[in-house]
């Protein structure tokens, strides 16, 4: 690679689109190009680093078994309306139609393809198990595209799918393609944790995501000192014990101008003092809140959510819970179609299936039973103080969906701390739910029809190299790890004296003859200092200088990370890189 040749543009000043470090970064050195929002062009550099990463996946992928194919990203309907993925990914799928009026897709995830082109060539037990796995650009209609080609609308993505007849073979495929992960993330070099998560739309059992630590990250996820780790989706706090009935009676009160928890505290300190003679405080009222679920045949179905005041109902955790209907505000409408329902004011009397406003009631699972609230008692500008759980009111169930804190008690009893991640990797256990819905049956050792059990197993490629570059970077460009960069040596020649340039070609063809990939900045009107900011921007791990001081017979060598520099002489030039980049 020739820098004077290269299509190649370096940028001093950052992309007025660019919101995290490493996406300016990638753009200004020339890795990528903003299309449109959520679209990138790949240009050489970016391509050199993408395959780099392609490669480590493909290589650990093999080396468990794993056979590589790929499918087409322009698909018909009928595969996903048989899974009903055709309903269920709303407005994040990408639909057209050809010529003809057909309807199609462009492919967001490909389980269907790889469960029909199973069942279209296997039909016996013996043929099984099989693991297969491809590379290939997927479309999602992001409604929000952000951080470059972290959250884009177009990226590529290694999707692969395990095939077996019963649980067994897929705990197997499981934890096979679980270490292989392991490898690739540790190869990749970037900080991970491994968490448990909810399926969603994806359906099937056991699922972990393999998360990338930064805190630029969109998703939340808790952890405790004992190892346990999960997404703030599929994290299951305890059920509150009972608690003992201390409060009295229930009693109404007059609560004029106070439709908001900061309102209310306000206004029961002042005109309601506790007996106790501390003060009231968000976390004594119950807080509920309605929202309208959105099922994919259409139809609309009210929902009530009971959480402490001092909580919020978290939009993840909800969305995932009521999958896979859509959650919507509930509106001024919704409030005229349910008289009973006093804004501001609702409380339990009028909500669950059984009560007048017939809309179901879920509490949060912090609520124990016996244990005394501050809420809305379903007229306008009226509380009612100790309302005992279970003495007073009941509710239709629970649900896992109020926001979770630091410090909050974990499935494992231990403090949950919080921090922040991007999804990397995302493996399942679907089980049948896609090869019954398409017919992938075999016959087992009895000579009986079985549904074959499938696994889901996705890396994002892309994403892997917008977060390398997030992870690896200084104020002055990006640092690639070794294995990753699009050049083993960065060889830099300086000034005008031609005979600089006659050992700098001398030196990359004798790095290129021991099989190192050389990029060669033999640019001769371009001053040394623009050369080096462009070598620092670009982050290829081993900087190799030539100029001045070739006239005392000497080259400098640079580490593009620690920043060290060394002197070596030139006729030991190739030994000496060798020795930087191999490490022997």
């Amino acid at each position: 690679m020739r820098m004077s040749s290269l299509f190649l543009r370096t940028l001093r000043e950052d992309p007025a689109d660019a919101e995290l470090p490493g996406h300016k970064l990638l753009v200004r050195a020339g890795y990528v190009r903003r299309v449109a929002p959520g679209i990138y062009s790949w240009l050489p550099l970016g391509m050199k680093v993408r395959a780099k990463v392609e490669g480590i996946i493909r290589e650990e992928m093999e080396a468990i078994g794993s056979q590589e194919v790929l499918f087409p990203a322009l698909l018909p309907r009928e595969p996903y309306e048989a899974t009903n993925r055709w309903t269920e990914y709303g407005p994040n799928l990408f639909r057209l139609k050809d010529r003809r009026d057909t309807d199609m897709l462009l492919g967001p995830t490909h389980e269907e393809m790889f469960c029909l082109a199973v069942k279209d060539m296997y039909n016996s037990y013996k043929d099984l198990p099989l693991a297969l796995f491809q590379i290939q650009t997927k479309y999602r209609d992001e409604a929000r595209p952000r951080a470059g080609i972290l959250r884009a609308r177009e990226f590529v993505m290694k999707d692969s799918y395990s095939f077996d007849v019963d649980q067994a073979g897929l705990q197997k495929a499981y934890d096979a393609h679980r270490d292989a992960y392991i490898k690739i993330f540790e190869r990749l070099g970037f900080e991970y944790v491994i968490v448990h998560a909810d399926s969603g739309a994806m359906g099937g059992s056991a699922s972990e995501e393999f998360l990338a630590v930064s805190e630029h990250g969109e998703d939340t996820f808790v952890r405790d000192e004992s190892g346990y780790a999960a997404n703030v989706e599929a994290v299951e706090v305890p059920q509150a014990a009972p608690v003992e009935v201390t409060a009295g009676p229930a009693h109404v009160e007059d609560t004029p101008d106070t439709p908001t928890i900061e309102t209310l505290v306000a206004a029961l300190n002042k005109d309601h003092p506790r007996d106790d003679g501390r003060e009231w405080t968000a976390a004594d009222t119950l807080k509920n809140v309605l929202v309208m679920l959105v099922h994919p045949d259409g139809t609309r179905e009210p929902l009530a959510i009971g959480v402490p005041g001092d909580r919020e109902v978290d939009p993840k955790r909800l969305e995932v819970k009521v999958a896979p209907a859509d959650v919507e505000p509930f509106e001024d409408k919704d409030f005229a179609a349910h008289p009973t329902l006093a804004k501001g004011y609702i409380g339990p009397g009028v909500l669950g299936t059984d009560k007048a406003s017939g809309i179901r009631y879920l509490l949060d699972p912090s609520i124990a039973e016996g244990s005394a609230w501050v809420t809305g008692a379903d007229s306008h500008g009226r509380h009612v103080i100790d309302l005992v759980y279970g003495r007073d009111f009941t509710a239709d169930g629970t649900i896992q969906a109020a926001q979770i804190r630091e410090g909050d008690i974990g499935p494992g009893g231990l403090p949950l701390r919080l921090a922040r991640g991007v999804e990397m990797g995302h493996i399942f256990q679907l089980g049948t739910k896609y090869a019954e819905a398409l017919g992938l049956k075999v016959l087992d050792e009895h000579g009986k029809l079985v549904t074959v059990t499938m696994g889901s197993y996705g890396v994002g490629v892309t994403r892997a190299v917008g977060m390398i570059a997030e992870d690896n970077l200084d104020e002055l460009g990006l640092i690639w790890p070794r294995e990753i960069a699009p050049a083993d040596v960065h060889v830099v020649a300086t000034g005008k004296d031609q005979a600089v340039f006659v050992r700098a070609e001398e030196l990359v063809r004798g790095l290129e003859d021991e099989g190192l990939e050389v990029l060669y900045d033999d640019r001769q009107k371009v001053s040394p200092g623009v050369k080096f900011k462009d070598a620092e921007l670009i982050g290829v791990p081993t900087i190799v200088v030539l100029g001045k001081g070739l006239a005392d017979g000497t080259i400098e060598i640079k580490d593009r990370r620690s920043g060290d520099r060394r002197d070596v002489p030139v006729d030991d030039a190739v030994a000496e890189v060798l020795r930087e980049v191999r490490g022997s």
